[in-house]
């Protein structure tokens, strides 16, 4: 049976000789896209029709596209605006009915009536639709009625094309696969290197017809040729040794096969295989990169002088290089002796970490390199950490001066005052009653203590005038009461306790603390450290604190008392008080209680102690015996 490898010319008159070339080129077996043009001409002629149309849709049902047209000078014709929309709707009706044709429908100013006919292409690509619509010139139903069966029964051709197509394709990977295994069990066989690639150029060589089969490898950076088929020792400053592993490095620096000559649709730079064929004749070659970790690590290149290597052939040597190259690439690194293996493996490593490859994997590792040798090696600042209060020295506690209501509050808790302010004044009326009492009482026993003068009756006189004494001490007393009821700030400070607007109108008894007023001007910080850090303080180590309320201001402190004694407080366990003053003055926003934290320099300490001593000193409280 003859098999279509290239389009000849056809004749439409001779309609046994288009049948029979119709059931040939269902074995066609040249480029995919020369079948379709011959095929849609093949069925235009069977059809005995004017015009054929190749239609083609994703079976979403979206816009037919047009994909061939024979003849090519009837494009035209297929584009009229009157004739689109028929030939979409016949291509649609025969997807659905497997056939379909429209008629009596006049195109142009010649009036010409043109019969569309449609036939469902039987293909394996179910995501699509293909329909071939053909043209008549005024043709009748009953030779309509004739062509149809005969074009019913082309209609499977192009599925049996490609279910042949397919299987050609599936017996051509299963004989790679079996050449590549093949060699595999031979190169598996070799246990040194030269023995392995001398055995893969010449089988390969062998299989493929090359005159020459040659194997390079990379070598510090370069190619350099290993093997030639049938060649046991070459000379490698010979003039086409250095050509040819030019032109291997060609193909390896682009990592992609060439072949010479470059097909049309080929971009790969080919000057050194051009180079190699005018200087040695080789009028076909092929090199293909050898891949180990998807990297290239060598290249196959092969020679011919009377046909060029076709897509096939590629194929199959890029099976054999892919199988053969862990075997050829663990000889090539074992085969060396002790001193050459450290060597390359030291190249290698040292390649991958100083490469271009894995930048940000290899800056990460350096960072962490740094971090670690920082860890053991560096030193920071190292600073006890605790909590502060502001206390102040001079704190005066101000009691009400008698028994009495409040009256007015003037201040409240946190506001600044000064010497002599009033702070608070307390209910007289009680008081200024009783003045009038002692005031009534001592004029009353003076006149009785002179009447009894007067009538001398010195026992009477002396009571009268025990009694006005009486009342004139009461009076004073009272007198005095009255000049404390306005109670006055005995220096200027804070007012750090007294909230009494709200008991307003309440009673106070004598000594009852009214207000807690506070020195400004002599505050210190009041530290809490943990008895466990208490050691690393010195007298005089600075330091620096910020408050909980402007956490982004820092202020100096100097270490001026610690507390020799530790007092245990709860949660926190045993602390120690200490005493810091402010080197830079305090600010006028600061008020006693306020809180913080403050952290003291103690010196530098390695970054790997400052990090773990915690968890260290843990570890042998709880593990020593």
């Amino acid at each position: 049976m003859k098999h279509y490898s290239q389009i000849k010319d056809i004749s439409c008159h001779n309609k046994e000789q288009v049948i029979e070339d119709l059931k040939q080129i269902r074995h066609f077996t040249g480029h995919p896209g020369r079948f379709w043009p011959a095929f849609l001409e093949l069925a235009t002629c069977l059809a005995e029709a004017g015009t054929g149309i190749l239609l083609g849709r994703g079976n979403d049902a979206g816009k037919w596209e047009k994909l061939n047209v024979w003849p090519a000078e009837n494009s035209r014709l297929s584009q009229s605006p009157e004739l689109v929309p028929i030939i979409e709707q016949v291509a649609e009706a025969s997807v659905t009915g497997r056939s379909a044709w429209n008629s009596r429908r006049t195109v142009g100013n010649g009036g010409v009536d043109i019969v569309v006919l449609g036939i469902r292409l039987e293909l394996d690509e179910v995501e699509r639709a293909n329909a071939v619509v053909f043209l008549f010139d005024e043709i009748s139903a009953e030779t309509l009625e004739r062509i149809v069966p005969r074009l019913m029964l082309a209609a499977d051709t192009p599925a049996i094309y490609q279910s042949g197509r397919a299987a050609r394709k599936a017996m051509n990977d299963v004989a790679r696969f079996s050449e590549a295994l093949d060699l595999m069990v031979l190169l598996n066989a070799e246990k040194r290197y030269m023995a392995a690639a001398m055995t893969f150029v010449n089988e390969t060589a062998s299989r493929y017809r090359a005159q020459r089969a040659s194997l390079g490898w990379l070598d510090r950076e370069y190619v350099r040729l290993q093997a030639v088929s049938h060649m046991e020792r070459f000379e490698k400053k010979m003039d086409i040794v250095r050509t040819l592993e030019a032109a291997m490095e060609e193909a390896f620096d682009q990592d992609e096969e060439i072949l010479w000559p470059p097909p049309a649709e080929s971009s790969a730079v080919v000057r050194d295989h051009e180079a190699f064929s005018g200087e040695q004749g080789a009028q076909f070659m092929v090199s293909v990169p050898i891949r180990l970790d998807n990297a290239p690590v060598g290249v196959l290149t092969c020679e011919r002088a009377e046909e060029p290597f076709s897509a096939e052939e590629v194929q199959g040597l890029r099976v054999l290089c892919d199988q053969a190259a862990r075997r050829l690439g663990d000889l090539k690194k074992n085969d060396l002796w002790f001193g050459a293996r450290i060597a390359s493996a030291a190249r290698k490593g040292a390649s991958r970490l100083l490469g271009v490859e894995h930048t940000l994997a290899k800056c990460i590792g350096l960072l962490v390199c740094v971090a670690f040798i920082f860890l053991l090696f560096g030193k920071l600042s190292y600073r006890v950490e605790a909590p502060f209060v502001l206390r102040s020295e001079n704190v005066r506690y101000i009691p009400a001066p008698f028994e009495g209501y409040i009256d007015e509050v003037l201040v409240r808790v946190g506001e600044r005052i000064e010497k002599g302010n009033l702070l608070l004044t307390l209910d007289t009326t009680d008081l200024l009653l009783e003045e009038s009492a002692a005031i009534s009482n001592h004029i009353r026993y003076s006149r009785e203590a002179v009447k009894s003068r007067a009538e001398n009756a010195l026992a009477e006189m002396k009571i009268a005038l025990a009694l006005a004494d009486q009342a004139k001490a009461r009076l004073d007393l009272v007198r005095y009461h009255l000049s404390r009821a306005e109670v006055k700030a005995p220096f200027s400070g804070i007012i750090v306790e007294g909230d009494l607007e709200e008991l307003l109108g309440a009673p106070v008894k004598k000594g009852d603390v009214l207000f807690k007023v506070s020195r400004s001007e002599k505050m210190y910080a009041e530290l809490e450290v943990n008895e466990r850090d208490i050691h690393e303080l010195a007298l005089g180590a600075s330091g620096e604190m910020v408050f909980v309320s402007r956490p982004q201001l820092r202020f100096p402190i100097e270490v001026e008392r610690i507390n020799p004694v530790a007092g245990a407080k709860k949660d926190k366990g045993n602390i120690f008080l200490v005493r810091s003053l402010f080197s830079e003055g305090m600010a006028d926003w600061w008020r006693p209680g306020m809180s913080g934290v403050a952290k003291v320099d103690v010196g530098r300490r390695n970054v790997l102690w400052i990090l773990t001593h915690r968890t260290l000193d843990f570890l042998r409280i709880r593990l020593w015996w």
